[in-house]
């Protein structure tokens, strides 16, 4: 059994869409970020860097893994599934893990930040973090022609890009222009397992019912975590 520690975050998603791809039985734990969970004396005590998600593989003496790509490789070697063997396509699963991991997190993170979550709009910042992940994007396009996944074959590779690419209107980033990258997107979508894993710990999609209340309490309290 594996102890999921998380929150309906891109980074969160990254762990539940590959535990349930794998098909491997977990427990959630949700942190309430808005609230300092993630800093709590017993979180830090698993993941020093107080950021989430954190996975707790009780089958192996309680072994602790943060930092997303890590809790990834982990999880794929594990199973056994979703990372090549061979170098050459191990590498290249890798090679695109490290271009989430590198860029498209932080940009689209740093996006999220000034263009969603500060209450004064500095239009420099803005338009560097989108237009910056637009260009990733673009990187993501081309990588993508001629193959339906990124690595070749479907891996932990598209987890990682997609958990934070699907997100890309909540950054003010758009993707027209980039048939690949969209019919890639949707591919994703249609999985069950994305379907699952993105709901975990809770359906995110709920914030956009209603009289969109949710989503502005969202990015209140987002703003509260950035700044902390």
């Amino acid at each position: 059994m594996i102890d999921l520690y998380t929150a309906s975050t891109p980074n969160g998603w990254k762990a539940s869409v590959a535990l349930e791809e794998l098909k491997m039985p977990y427990e959630v734990h949700e942190i309430k970020l808005s609230e300092g969970g993630q800093k709590s004396e017993r979180f830090l005590a698993m993941n020093p860097n107080g950021r989430i998600p954190v996975v707790v593989d009780r089958a192996a003496d309680d072994f602790v893994i943060f930092e997303t790509g890590a809790i990834l490789v982990y999880l794929a070697e594990k199973a056994g599934r979703l990372l090549p063997t061979d170098v050459n396509g191990r590498s290249l699963v890798m090679q695109w893990l490290m271009f989430q991991m590198g860029g498209i997190g932080p940009m689209m993170g740093q996006a999220n930040v000034f263009y969603r979550y500060l209450p004064e709009k500095i239009q420099p910042a803005i338009d560097r973090y989108q237009n910056e992940t637009r260009r990733l994007f673009e990187v993501l396009e081309r990588g993508l022609t001629g193959q339906d996944y990124l690595a070749g074959d479907y891996s932990i590779a598209d987890i990682a890009n997609w958990c934070w690419v699907r997100t890309y209107k909540w950054s003010g980033v758009e993707v027209e222009g980039l048939p690949n990258l969209q019919a890639w997107m949707d591919r994703l979508a249609e999985r069950p397992a994305c379907q699952r894993g993105t709901k975990v710990p809770f359906d995110m999609a709920k914030l956009k019912q209603g009289d969109g209340k949710g989503a502005k309490k969202f990015a209140e309290d987002a703003l509260k975590m950035v700044t902390r």
